[in-house]
Order: structure tokens, then sequence, then C-alpha cells
């Protein structure tokens, strides 16, 4: 990949060289020179898509997108969020998540990005609305509990928690889905599948019902790992006291 990357740039060099003595005692002018750098930015920022470490799946993009009434989740440039990703990036950083496909990313947010879920008390439980959702339209619909969007007023996150599959896991389950993963040609490590905005730098409890749709399998939307009756009793504690925030 990287040997690839490094022979066009040096093709590129090696053809401006050759423009220089073609022209031998010519002077480039300023435009010429301008023309050529604006040649060589372009193809190294080409490359650059191609060799990105990490990718936003667009299983994400629902996080970013306006839906309705209800606030954007990350209201973010989804280029300039993936860009800052990268950067941010360090292999060594990730952790475990809950199948060996899956890693997490904890970063300090750098966006307007509000906690996402709320304590319940007496004070707000009776906010709380339920209702059958899906998360695209190749899911099965799920019940879901949460506080609709203005009666809860979160603080903005102190971390994001980006989730992230590996390309391989990613492709199993858009072939699961009959879809194609538009990222397929760049090559990637791993996409991100989630963004969680949150006050702790560690991966909180996932939700019960995700939980149990991941074990359904990859066709109803899932990610075909089984069930782990420990860790959803886990999740079951902390999700009975929290709800998410639309």
């Amino acid at each position: 990949m990287f040997s690839n990357f490094t022979g066009i740039i040096n093709e590129k060099l090696q053809l401006l060289a050759l423009i220089a003595w073609k022209k031998k005692s010519e002077s480039f002018t300023i435009d010429q020179i301008k023309l050529l750098i604006n040649i060589l930015a372009l193809t190294i920022s080409g490359l650059m898509k191609n060799i990105s470490k990490i990718v936003l799946d667009p299983f994400c993009f629902r996080q970013f997108d306006k839906v309705g009434d209800a606030p954007v989740s990350i209201d973010y440039d989804k280029a300039a969020f993936t860009e800052k990703i990268n950067e941010l990036y360090d292999p060594k950083n990730l952790r475990e998540g809950y199948a060996p496909f899956c890693k997490h990313l904890f970063v300090k947010n750098f966006t307007p990005a509000k906690v996402g879920y709320a304590k319940i008390d007496k004070d707000n439980e009776h906010l709380l609305r339920t209702a059958y959702e899906a998360r695209t339209d190749k899911e099965l619909p799920v019940l879901v509990r949460f506080f609709p969007p203005g009666v809860i007023k979160p603080e903005v996150a102190e971390y994001l928690d980006i989730i992230l599959y590996s390309k391989e896991q990613i492709q199993k389950e858009n072939a699961a889905m009959n879809k194609v993963d538009p990222n397929a040609e760049i090559d990637y490590d791993w996409g991100i599948v989630s963004v969680k905005p949150q006050n702790e730098d560690y991966e909180l409890k996932m939700n019960p019902i995700t939980m149990m749709r991941n074990a359904l399998g990859k066709e109803h939307g899932g990610s075909g790992v089984p069930l782990d009756r420990e860790e959803y009793l886990k999740s079951v504690e902390f999700w009975s006291q929290h709800a998410l925030v639309k």
C-alpha cells in the first residue's frame, strides 16, 4: 500500500524534473509552478483517501443527518469527522469490544454532541416514551425506551466512544443483507458504525435489546454474536436506571 503511494509520488517528482530538463535555461512562471504544485497536492490527497485506516460506515450516517424533528446527534461534517478520527487514531489505544471484530476508540469530544442518555428518577420518569424502531430499512423493528427531544437538557459530552467494526465484518454484514459497502475499494482497517457521546472514557453497557438483535443474525441487522447471559444481565442493571435521550 505505502510502496504504491511512494512510487506514484516519485513518478510525479520525476515528471517535474523532466519538465525542468526540457525547459533547460527557461524559468518557470508563477502560474506554471502553482499548477504543478496543485497537481501534486491533488495526487497526494487522492492517495490518502485510499489508505485511510478508518472510514465512516453508512450505517453511522443517521447520527450525522437530519431526520424529522429530532436534533442531529453528531452535528459535524462527516468527511471532517472521519479525517479528525484518523488524525487521532493510534492502534495502541484501541480497546476490546463485545466480539473480536469490534473495537472502541475513546477520544476527547471535539464536536457539540451531547450525552446520549440520562438517569431515570422520580422527576423525569413520566416523560419516558417507547416505540418500535429499526435503525435501517433492513432491520427488524424492536421496542426501545427513550426521552423524547426537548424534555431533557443533556450537557455536552466529554468523550466520544468511537465504535469500530473490522472491514471483514462489514463486508459479511453487507453481503447478508444484499448490500454493498461503498468503501470496499478503500484499503481501510476499521469502519465507524456508531458514535456514543458520553462522559466516561470506557465502554458503557450495550442496550439489552441491541444485544438481542445482534444475536438474531446478520440478515436481521445483527452481527451474529450469541447472547452472553452474564453481560446481558449487567446491561439490564444499567439500562433499568437509564434511558436514551433523543
